[in-house]
């Protein structure tokens, strides 16, 4: 059997918000480093995360 995971659009931006606060990072400085792949494995993770999520708000419009 499957599970769904539903998450409304403030919790999205809401764990995207901690995210960032984990890393340290803003949005632009996770973006800069990961375009240089200067990311720890953690930061990585974050970063694909953070895709991932940016993919579904966008597709919320």
């Amino acid at each position: 059997m499957q599970t769904m995971i539903r998450r409304t659009r403030e919790d999205l931006v809401a764990q995207r918000a901690r995210l960032l606060a984990e890393v340290h990072m803003t949005d632009d400085e996770l973006r800069s480093r990961a375009e240089v792949y200067a990311l720890s494995a953690r930061e990585l993770s974050v970063w694909h995360t953070i895709e991932g999520i940016d993919y579904l708000l966008a597709g919320d419009n």
